[in-house]
């Protein structure tokens, strides 16, 4: 029996980025208070999570079974009284179980949530002069990007030969029995593959 499982975790790449204007309060708030007429005010708040997840799984599994079985020869011959003669059997047996697992859940549990904080800015402009112009701007982008690449290739080759030998009986006064052998080969091969993303 052959197993092979092969487990894979997540590669995560995560960036942050919080830009503040007059006066930023802090990573997720700001305040601006107190300006004169005529002014620009602007508080902004970027979140940006980006997450790149990328699986390879190369999975190659060769199996070559090669049988050969030969019973003997039986031969009764040049006997005035020839008894018995008879060749013993051959077999060849082969089996084969093989188990493959290929598990990417670790990246599934890995990107799972990502962006899902309440991690967005928050922002108050009071008390600001006459014709001024007042903004507040809250940005939030999440990009996940998972790619599965799972190859599995299974090669099985089995080559089998059998002969059975010779029964003769010949030349004799009173000939007897010759009985050759028989011959068995037997393959079985069994594959299971199992891939969860």
């Amino acid at each position: 029996m052959i197993k092979i499982k092969k487990a894979v975790g997540a590669s995560v790449l995560s960036l942050g980025l919080v830009v503040g204007l007059a006066g930023f309060a802090g990573a997720t708030s700001g305040t601006i208070g107190t300006t004169g007429p005529d002014s620009h005010n602007e508080v902004t708040s970027k979140s940006r999570t980006e997450t790149r997840v990328k699986n390879n799984n190369n999975v190659n599994l060769s199996n070559k079974n090669h049988q050969y079985v030969s019973s003997g020869d039986a031969k009764v011959k040049g006997n005035t009284t020839g008894g018995s003669a008879t060749s013993g059997d051959g077999a060849n047996n082969n089996s084969v179980g093989a188990t493959i697992e290929v598990d990417n859940t670790q990246t599934a549990g890995a990107v799972a949530g990502v962006g899902s904080g309440d991690d967005h800015g928050t922002g108050s402009i009071t008390n600001t002069g006459p014709d001024s112009v007042n903004k507040v701007k809250s940005e939030k982008s999440v990009r996940i990007n998972v790619d599965n690449n799972n190859n599995i290739h299974i090669y099985n080759s089995s080559d089998q030969a059998a002969k059975s030998g010779d029964a003769e009986v010949t030349h004799n006064t009173t000939g007897g029995d010759a009985t050759s052998g028989s011959v068995t080969n037997t393959n079985s091969s069994t594959f299971e593959v199992r891939v969860t993303n």
